[in-house]
């Protein structure tokens, strides 16, 4: 996939994480979400600072551990992080993003780096509107690429370890792309029914 056609398909997905989260009251950041033992309190908190590390490593500064401080956020703040990384992304000429989260080899190829974050955001606006109790609607044009880089992610026993940013994967003969991403990243798309 061409850079320009992941970029596009990167915006569509965040903005749609924009408009889940949007939705969100004071009075919903207790509810539990897929992600074990997270609040959705706890889930905006990650996700917004999962933009704003990408975003600083988009503009070549992802070393900087401070960029990737997890801290409380409501839907605002989530909203302007979304929008700076949305733009890190659109004007990068880094041609290599440093994600210390990944270890031991923190550097990646800055197409790769965009599609870890585009599938990110594809799972955790599923978790947002499930936590809801609202539906998630995967675009048509998102669904092929974003199966595609799901399907890739090494499924193995680092998915067991603590804090592992997926659970094992699922088993599906389901041919839907958003249930296939879903179960290959170790979601059950009946959640919260099959917890």
């Amino acid at each position: 996939m061409l850079i320009n056609e992941l970029l596009a398909a990167h915006r569509v997905v965040v903005d749609a994480s924009v408009a889940i989260v949007s939705q969100v009251q004071a009075d919903d950041l207790g509810r539990p979400t897929p992600c074990a033992e997270w609040t959705l309190a706890d889930l905006l908190a990650h996700m917004t600072a999962q933009h704003r590390g990408f975003a600083a490593a988009g503009r070549g500064h992802g070393g900087d551990h401070a960029a990737w401080e997890v801290r409380p956020a409501g839907p605002d703040d989530y909203a302007v992080a979304a929008k700076d990384v949305l733009a890190a992304f659109a004007e990068s000429e880094v041609p290599e993003f440093e994600l210390p989260e990944f270890q031991p080899v923190p550097h990646f190829p800055a197409a790769q780096a965009i599609g870890f974050h585009l599938i990110d955001y594809v799972v955790h606006g599923w978790d947002v509107a499930r936590s809801l109790g609202l539906d998630y609607e995967l675009a048509p044009e998102v669904a092929e690429p974003a199966l595609r880089i799901a399907l890739a992610v090494p499924n193995g026993d680092n998915r067991l370890a603590p804090g592992a940013a997926f659970a094992p994967a699922l088993a599906t003969s389901d041919a839907d792309p958003l249930r296939r991403i879903l179960t290959a990243l170790g979601r059950s798309p009946e959640w919260p029914d099959a917890v």
